[in-house]
């Protein structure tokens, strides 16, 4: 029998808030109700952000709600090379590209595209040779884009097979409200898709329990498993936990941090009867 495993992925970019200790609660409650294990990662791939305090309150918030996960913890930072890896696993098949447009370029493009395509849905294709060459030897930089094109003639039949299970049942799943997706830049070696799915693939991760507003990521992240070989696990989107402006808490959302509320003098009950978790 297959061991129900999961994960919280935080980012440490700011103090955890109580959008982030309902999510945890939630995976770590499934993981104990199903005698399987919890697993903490963290996504520090953007070192520009990512500060040590941060990730020593992460620690500190999860083990005062009292919840207990598998070691070691998994950094991403740590294995850029595992992500660099299978970007050129992508690379040598072709069905990536070298996209040089700068963010003005894609929406000047995007305007004059007779179909109304969003920047999220953005698709491109690779430059002539010559000209790639130019401007690599200029040092220009470039995202490293996965074409849509080429993967669905990679996949011939089974790309119009992809489906996915989520708490609504089987999803057909549509890579191409994604576009050509961003998959690393040339001084930056990933994304947050393509690391995360190595990583949930890597991690044993049989569930994946998430916020609402990840629910669209789940298109992709069945399309770039299915190129890249990997396991597909079962996706769970949970309710937002949101402020008293009816949007979602953000990290800069201070009154809501867990260390806010810990030194108000709240306890962990508190903040489970608050998130409106028993």
């Amino acid at each position: 029998m297959m061991t129900f495993v999961t994960r919280f992925a935080p980012s440490p970019t700011g103090f955890l808030h109580l959008g982030h200790a309902f999510s945890a609660l939630t995976t770590f409650n499934a993981a104990q109700a199903a005698g399987g294990r919890f697993v903490l990662r963290i996504e520090d791939i953007d070192q520009g952000r990512a500060r040590p305090e941060f990730e020593a309150a992460i620690f500190e918030d999860l083990a005062w709600l009292g919840i207990a996960w598998t070691e070691p913890v998994r950094r991403q930072s740590e294995h850029m090379a595992d992500y660099e890896g299978a970007l050129q696993n992508l690379v040598d098949r072709n069905l990536v590209y070298r996209c040089f447009r700068t963010r003005k370029d894609i929406a000047e493009a995007i305007a004059s595209a007779p179909h109304g395509q969003s920047e999220e849905a953005f698709r491109g294709e690779a430059l002539p040779p010559a000209e790639e060459a130019a401007k690599l030897e200029a040092g220009e930089s470039f995202a490293w884009r996965l074409s849509l094109k080429k993967a669905r003639a990679a996949l011939g039949p089974a790309y119009f097979a992809l489906v996915f299970e989520d708490e609504t049942g089987l999803v057909r799943a549509e890579p191409e409200r994604h576009g050509d997706v961003v998959l690393a830049r040339r001084d930056f070696g990933t994304s947050y898709h393509l690391a995360s799915v190595w990583d949930d693939a890597l991690q044993g991760v049989t569930h994946v329990i998430r916020g609402e507003d990840l629910r669209e990521a789940a298109h992709l992240h069945v399309l770039l498993q299915k190129l890249l070989d990997l396991p597909q696990p079962v996706y769970r989107h949970h309710r937002l936990i949101l402020g008293d402006d009816g949007k979602r808490l953000a990290k800069r959302n201070h009154a809501s941090t867990l260390r806010a509320l810990r030194e108000s003098g709240k306890s962990p009950a508190d903040v489970r009867e608050m998130v409106g978790l028993s």
